[in-house]
């Protein structure tokens, strides 16, 4: 997937939290260290389709769900990140699921992704399972 766009470590993470990109989410996109929670997981995921790395986001995809590939729209551009809710999801959890609303434009138009995600632990890491209706 030659899609991915570079983001400078020291940028602002995607995610939202006003981390260095490096030190957040990119952490997990290198493999350097693993999602501590489904709402961690959730924000690496969206920093990943906002930097178009396709590989983090197949490998962090539960087994049973995972599509084959994943192609990025080039026209579009995720520009924020709100988390509405979660419920379980920590570290005492093997199952969770959190709300969020993802902000993006595309060819010149605002829009907005809204969906309460569905995750859960695979040999002991958080993996997105799929959308609640």
């Amino acid at each position: 997937m030659s899609n991915t766009r570079t983001t400078p470590l020291t940028d602002d993470c995607p995610c939202g939290l006003g981390k260095p990109y490096g030190d957040c989410c990119g952490a997990l996109h290198r493999g350097a260290r693993s999602a501590a929670t489904a709402e961690a997981l959730m924000r690496s995921r969206y920093s990943a389709f906002a930097v178009r790395d396709a590989a983090y986001l197949l490998r962090s995809w539960h087994p049973d769900t995972r599509p084959e590939s994943l192609d990025f729209d080039p026209e579009q551009r995720w520009t924020r990140l709100e988390i509405l809710g979660t419920t379980g999801g920590t570290a005492f959890h093997n199952e969770g699921t959190v709300e969020f609303r993802a902000h993006f434009t595309a060819r010149g138009r605002a829009g907005d992704q809204h969906e309460n995600s569905r995750f859960a632990r695979v040999n002991g890491e958080w993996v997105y399972v799929d959308a609640l209706d």
